[in-house]
């Protein structure tokens, strides 16, 4: 076990889950017991091996879970790019945070990095308690961009649904128009990648996270979202043959009245995940009834960037409000 430090710098790349960028202030005391961490193994597929770190207070006291998942298109990123700021509330309102790596596309394909996702929350559930001293009963599923997605995903795929989710610039399914169509943004800022630039970094081994320098996957996500092939690289499913299949993977046609409530935080300039994503699943859950928050940034691209320092703070700090009271933070 080692001490955690929540002053270690945020990384802001998209590689690593365009992470949170403001800081926590909380009105709660911290926890006596030193907040440490341990890295677990959640899931073995064949000789590869899943991980996830989990931070805690170092006492026997059951404590509500928050399950972090990064970012990176779901082709790089990794479970190092958890936000301090993410540990940091984790730490001071008492909550054990949990953070996974999941296996990557293009190696595999959209249905068994869910059924990672899924198979992590079910580990929470049933090993958690014994393992690391989790409540069953209060998990917030939370994500940035990819993750974002994927966590919004657990509201209907996963019984019991989670007592709350949390989306940080994510969208609400696969085949959402941004994806399956060329990007005039990547097209017009970046210069064209050749598809043999673009597959020379995949196709090996599967991978569970990548390094900072993302293993030299950021051409091959270039190409497909200058291509509009990110949807049928990364899911491997067809949308003329196989909607029903994608329907099963788009929590903004899923939702119901017993959809976890939800907060939504996201940027009206993001240029590489659309507002209208987190906007949409706003209006679905409004329509069902559901309890849920969208935090609007006026003018902040992906990941908040753009904004002054003071509307970053709120912004993420009204989602943290957010889930503290679904958890009965302390």
């Amino acid at each position: 076990m080692k001490r955690v430090s929540t002053r270690s710098a945020l990384l802001l790349t998209l590689c690593l889950a365009a992470g949170l960028v403001a800081p926590v202030t909380s009105i709660a005391a911290p926890p006596q017991a030193e907040f440490i961490q341990r890295t677990l193994t959640y899931k073995v597929v064949g000789e590869t091996r899943i991980e996830a770190d989990v931070y805690r207070a170092d006492d026997d006291t059951a404590r509500p879970v928050i399950l972090w998942i990064h970012g990176g298109a779901l082709i790089f990123g990794s479970r190092s790019g958890t936000p301090p700021q993410m540990k940091a509330f984790a730490e001071t309102s008492g909550y054990v945070l949990v953070s996974i790596d999941h296996r990557l596309a293009p190696e595999v394909k959209l249905p068994e990095i869910v059924g990672d996702v899924e198979d992590a929350i079910r580990w929470i559930r049933h090993e958690g308690p014994e393992l690391f001293g989790s409540d069953p009963d209060k998990l917030v599923v939370a994500g940035a961009s990819a993750g974002g997605y994927l966590a919004l995903l657990s509201g209907f795929r996963v019984t019991p649904r989670p007592t709350a989710i949390a989306s940080f610039w994510g969208y609400g399914a696969a085949d959402a128009p941004f994806e399956s169509e060329p990007s005039e943004f990547y097209r017009s800022t970046s210069p064209l990648v050749n598809r043999a630039d673009a597959f020379a970094a995949v196709g090996g081994e599967v991978l569970t996270a990548t390094g900072p320098g993302m293993d030299g996957r950021w051409p091959y996500y270039l190409y497909l979202r200058q291509q509009g092939l990110w949807l049928e690289e990364v899911s491997g499913l067809d949308p003329l043959t196989q909607q029903r299949e994608l329907d099963s993977f788009a929590s903004v046609r899923n939702v119901d009245g017993d959809f976890p409530p939800t907060v939504l935080v996201h940027g009206t300039n993001d240029e590489d995940v659309a507002y209208a994503e987190s906007a949409g699943l706003a209006a679905e859950l409004l329509r069902h009834g559901v309890v849920h928050q969208l935090v609007t940034v006026e003018g902040a691209g992906h990941g908040l960037s753009g904004v002054g320092f003071d509307v970053l703070s709120d912004a993420i700090g009204q989602a943290l409000a957010f889930i503290d009271e679904r958890l009965g933070g302390r």
